[in-house]
């Protein structure tokens, strides 16, 4: 297959998502309509597709050819660390706002199923990309995009009329969406969620659709399409594998480990045990999906050394609980301790031995329910939900 992103520049990143099949003939004029470029600024952290880090940092007036390849790469782009405490060379801490990768931009617009004279909310304006990609097709008038941070807001607003379009850009919190514009044919994020805001639901007219990256507080995370019904429900199926930034009113604080041994030196109260189950069985983006929908409230982090060796810590978001797995190569027993009233790797290992029963099922035989106050992944059809085996 001929390396068509090598030719950068528009045409080569379209023959390159249509290759893929991600870029379908009814988004190529949108496509060709807003051009990327246009959508972002003069310094950029480019990423690497599939992937959650970052390149240093590039400005436009320096590396010009540099910049124009990254742009027209099917890769995400960072453009804010720290919402925007960071400004400096090098990168941030934590990446606030982004231009995401093309493919995932047009799998979702596939998926949203959007046609002219359907009114759309866009939770997430971000550089203004997308809502300039649904102003083309349904025209900015049918637009409300919503966005948190205002100097992003801002920018991607002037971006947006200099290239043609006035959608409504609106400042504000994206889990409230817009009231005012309501009701919509359709509600896209650009943000991940581990719950579905009510509101989006309550915004969205019978028969509409909801396309969102959702995942539980582990990880794993993926796009899931709902219908919403008469009655005010919504439910549908997963899509594919996701990794968003996470909308800013559902961030948690992830505690240091220093909270949970309360100042004693590791192992502190941990109780052994050695495990069969390695660590590396429980580290890909689906089995992390399936194990944090099965156990809440609990979250991963992963201490490397040298020489191949890890260890894996879990921690609950309640601060009572821990556990550290080490994985050493070529072992086939690993040591284990815990603390706390959760047993954090049994309840890991028994949500992974489910998974592993049920033939390791990808994202796209999960689905969601949302349903007033519940809300539940369930497995090939939504009367068979995945159960919740630990928790606070």
């Amino acid at each position: 297959m001929i390396d068509r992103e090598k030719e950068a520049g528009p045409s080569g990143l379209a023959s390159a998502l249509m290759e893929k099949g991600a870029l379908k003939s009814d988004w190529l004029p949108a496509f060709n309509a807003v051009p990327r470029h246009l959508f972002l600024p003069d310094t950029i952290w480019p990423g690497r597709a599939g992937m959650n880090r970052q390149d240093d940092r590039v400005i436009r007036t320096e590396e010009p050819e540099v910049w124009w390849s990254a742009v027209y790469r099917d890769a995400p782009i960072t453009t804010q660390w720290d919402d925007g405490a960071y400004t400096g060379p090098g990168k941030g801490k934590v990446p606030s706002s982004s231009n995401s990768m093309p493919t995932m931009v047009f799998s979702m617009l596939d998926a949203l199923n959007v046609g002219p004279g359907h009114k759309v909310l866009e939770i997430g304006t971000g550089t203004g990309w997308n809502a300039a990609l649904l102003s083309h097709r349904v025209g900015a008038e049918n637009v409300v995009t919503v966005e948190v941070d205002e100097a992003s807001a801002r920018d991607a607003r002037g971006r947006l009329k200099a290239a043609g379009f006035e959608p409504l850009t609106v400042v504000g919190d994206g889990a409230e969406g817009y009231a005012d514009g309501a009701p919509y044919h359709r509600v896209i994020a650009t943000c991940s969620i581990g719950s579905l805001p009510r509101q989006w639901i309550a915004q969205t007219k019978p028969g509409g659709l909801i396309v969102a990256p959702w995942g539980p507080t582990y990880g794993g995370e993926a796009v899931v399409r709902l219908a919403v019904a008469e009655d005010g429900t919504a439910t549908g199926w997963f899509l594919g594998s996701s990794a968003f930034m996470r909308l800013r009113a559902q961030r948690t604080e992830r505690k240091h480990v220093r909270e949970y041994l309360k100042g004693r030196k590791w192992p502190a109260d941990g109780r052994r045990s050695m495990t069969s189950i390695s660590p590396d069985s429980v580290g890909d983006w689906p089995v992390m999906f399936a194990i944090g929908v099965q156990v809440p409230g609990a979250f991963p982090w992963m201490e490397s050394y040298g020489d191949g060796s890890y260890t894996l810590w879990l921690r609950d978001t309640a601060v009572t609980s821990w556990t550290t797995v080490d994985f050493v190569p070529g072992r086939d027993e690993f040591e284990v301790y815990q603390s706390g009233p959760r047993d954090l790797w049994n309840e890991v290992v028994a949500a992974y031995l489910w998974w592993d029963e049920q033939g390791r099922p990808g994202f796209e035989r999960f689905g969601l329910t949302v349903d007033g106050d519940s809300e539940r992944v369930w497995l090939d059809r939504p009367d068979n939900p995945v159960p919740v085996i630990g928790g606070p």
